[in-house]
């Protein structure tokens, strides 16, 4: 058997990756991360399949209810919210396995920033204004941070700040980047990117508190950065016509030629 880590993107069900889609398809056993995760996901589990909600459960709890279905030699899909790669709790998980020899995979998702950058119809990385996107977190009550991983320190580089996690923290996260950004620099809050009640406020770091409703309290990204705001930027040499690529004939004649081929 093998435990299947699925990312299942940001929110939107159809927003999993086919990849995703098969696995949970072809797995008698869910488990799945209830809190954040659609139910619409649970539609592609097959007929029969047990369905475990590990919103309620801790690890030790996950990693019985996993060594006991290995037993039975049958494959799990584990569903998680938006992307694995951060903030996952998904580590946990994997090294636990690892203790105990069980196999697993892991299929990315959509991460939620990428879905907030898509909703809001922006490029994160524009020439000449950034180039670097930092996703990063402010400081909670069950995780701490790294002594030098400030925002004051990532804004200091002057990249799009993709700031997770941090909505209830929005006075300090101000505080901290004003002095490297302006009160001027663009702000985009997104909450619950690609949900049918998604949220989108636009603003300025100096407005930012006074702009925010209560009910935007949890599955929201604070994006922050020049780029945000501004029409004014350099054009890439991914299509210049005077830029030598490897992949670009050197005339019309050459394009037709290739086609006809």
């Amino acid at each position: 058997m093998t435990v299947h880590f699925i990312g299942a993107g940001p929110g939107a069900p159809d927003l999993i990756t086919l990849r995703g889609r098969d696995i949970i398809a072809s797995s008698p056993v869910c488990l799945f991360a209830g809190s954040l995760v659609p139910k619409e996901i649970l539609q592609h589990c097959p007929v029969g399949a047990e369905i475990v909600n590990t919103a309620p459960m801790s690890l030790d709890d996950i990693i019985d209810k996993i060594r006991a279905v290995h037993e039975q030699g049958l494959d799990i899909a584990r569903i998680h919210s938006g992307d694995l790669s951060v903030w996952s709790a998904m580590g946990e998980q994997l090294r636990r396995l690892r203790q105990e020899n069980i196999p697993y995979s892991i299929t990315p998702g959509v991460p939620s920033f990428a879905a907030a950058a898509a909703a809001l119809g922006n490029e994160l990385t524009l020439p000449g204004v950034a180039q670097s996107v930092v996703l990063t977190r402010t400081q909670g009550r069950a995780t701490p941070m790294g002594s030098k991983e400030t925002l004051a320190n990532f804004a200091k580089t002057g990249a799009t700040l993709a700031i997770h996690l941090s909505i209830h923290n929005v006075a300090n996260v101000v505080a901290e980047l004003i002095p490297h950004y302006g009160e001027e620099c663009p702000v985009a809050v997104v909450w619950k990117a690609s949900w049918p009640d998604e949220e989108i406020v636009r603003t300025t770091l100096r407005n930012l508190e006074s702009r925010l409703g209560n009910h935007i309290s949890r599955t929201a990204i604070i994006m922050v950065g020049h780029a945000l705001g501004t029409d004014v930027f350099n054009e890439s040499c991914l299509y210049a016509a005077d830029y030598d690529r490897r992949y670009r004939p050197q005339s019309s004649d050459s394009i037709f030629h290739d086609l006809a081929d």
